[in-house]
């Protein structure tokens, strides 16, 4: 049978556009669909304009630690609708760059909403297009808990564009994504306190990071309740909101900022038409090969519920391509050793297995950790303090994870992942010669350790 394209992609965020613009280069006839904008979440309501805004609320603290250094400022005033404009242009721009990418790359750009029809078959404003291959590259989406009142709180889809910054913001979650925008919104001058159920934030990451983070955001003022949830949000007649917990207590806020989970973007997709399954919590199921159980039809990136970050997304989607269309080039996506980072105020970085799973997983391990506070800061007031620590294995001295919580922390453990992938061990990291005077050699001059 003669198809439309050898390729339809549903989704034009990042995995969907590197697969696209791959498989095209490949020689393969190309499509992609979108129905909203180009980037996806990363570029659009994530990964991008969130660390614009984190370099925003930043500027604080800068002017407040510049006397320190002999700058005398006039009284420094923000403005919220300035820096959304700007943000706004930027993505703007990014968006441009995107349908650039994809049509000089010869992809073809449907601008709607896809459905699947059958295996084969997607229809697209009223258009029907066939494909030998379909790649579901939706994304995710966030979700709010069905609580009386859900729709007075806000995502971080309406967080970006909010006309004015909010004087008091109540967020929800323990997640990066909770933690990240406290520290935005704090930072740019709202009265924050940030809400989670469970007993610390960042479940999954390195004990000590998380305790190390929970001291700074308190130092400098932020809010922090654990242990509490949402009974109900009422609107009043001021405009303010009041949030009832569950334990009873009240609380007065002017935005209650959801982050508590997303769900992958599923609806209207038409997968009933497909023998494509989901799994017990809802995403695409997949094999190794991102083959749902439709052969025809293939699922990377959020909406397969695997490692939920933009670079994991290119990966598969260069894998995909590499697959279908250069298999001599083809090699599958390593999970391990991902580097990831949070950027809250200090940033975290990290990559490899934390002291806790290393220990699960039957590791004698040895930790190294040391906590100063940064060469920046010893002229100014401020007591902040950094983290590094590494996780060993005591009997192979084989680096198994590195962590951080401090100033530019991605930006130095992105340079420690290439060790790590490599099977740097701690002797590796001892003989290499430090960069002098940074925080990233405290790397490379940790000696003893403080634990076993």
């Amino acid at each position: 049978m003669a198809y439309d394209f050898d390729l339809y992609v549903i989704g034009a965020g990042s995995g969907g556009v590197r697969c696209a613009r791959f498989a095209a280069g490949f020689g393969a006839k190309v499509a992609v669909a979108e129905s909203r904008y180009l980037g996806g979440t990363c570029v659009n309501v994530g990964c991008v304009p969130k660390k614009l805004l984190v370099y925003g609320a930043h500027f604080a603290e800068d002017f407040e630690q510049a006397s320190g250094f002999g700058w005398s400022l006039d009284q420094a005033n923000f403005d919220w609708a300035t820096l959304i404009a700007n943000k706004d242009r930027e993505i703007n721009r990014l968006n441009g760059i995107y349908r650039n990418l994809l049509v000089n790359s010869g992809v073809t750009l449907h601008e709607g909403h896809a459905r699947l029809i059958d295996a084969h078959q997607v229809e697209v404003n009223g258009q029907r297009y066939s494909a030998r291959h379909i790649l579901v590259a939706t994304g995710g989406w966030p979700q709010v808990p069905d609580i009386p009142g859900r729709e007075h709180a806000i995502t971080s889809n309406e967080a970006f564009f909010l006309k004015e910054l909010p004087k008091r913001v109540l967020v929800v979650g323990g997640g990066y994504i909770a933690v990240e925008f406290a520290g935005i919104f704090h930072g740019l001058g709202a009265e924050t306190q940030l809400l989670y159920r469970g007993d610390l934030f960042l479940r999954g990451f390195d004990g000590a990071v998380r305790k190390h983070l929970q001291e700074e955001l308190t130092k400098r003022g932020l809010g922090l309740q654990f242990n509490a949830d949402i009974e109900r949000i009422d609107k009043q007649a001021d405009g303010s909101l009041e949030v009832t917990l569950k334990d009873g207590r009240k609380l007065a806020t002017d935005c209650v900022f959801y982050a508590t989970g997303r769900r992958p973007m599923l609806d209207n997709l038409g997968l009933e038409n497909t023998a494509v399954k989901l799994d017990s919590r809802g995403f695409i199921e997949v094999d190794e090969q991102y083959q749902s159980s439709e052969p025809s039809i293939l699922a990377i990136g959020d909406v397969i519920g695997r490692v939920q970050l933009t670079p994991v997304a290119l990966a598969e989607g260069m894998a995909v391509a590499r697959r279908l269309f250069k298999p001599e080039q083809y090699r599958p996506v390593d999970y391990r050793m991902i580097p990831t980072a949070v950027f809250s105020l200090p940033n975290i970085g990290t990559v490899g297995l934390t002291e806790e799973q290393a220990r699960e997983a039957g590791h004698s391990v040895q930790i190294f950790e040391s906590r100063f506070r940064p060469m920046k800061l010893t002229l100014t007031e401020c007591q902040e303090r950094t983290l590094m620590k590494l996780v060993v294995d005591a009997d192979s001295d084989k680096v198994l994870g590195c962590h951080m919580v401090g100033p530019d922390a991605g930006e130095i453990v992105q340079g420690l992942a290439i060790a790590l992938k490599a099977g740097a061990t701690k002797r590796d990291f001892d003989e290499t010669i430090g960069v002098h005077p940074t925080a990233a050699e405290e790397f490379v001059t940790l000696r003893t350790p403080v634990a076993g």
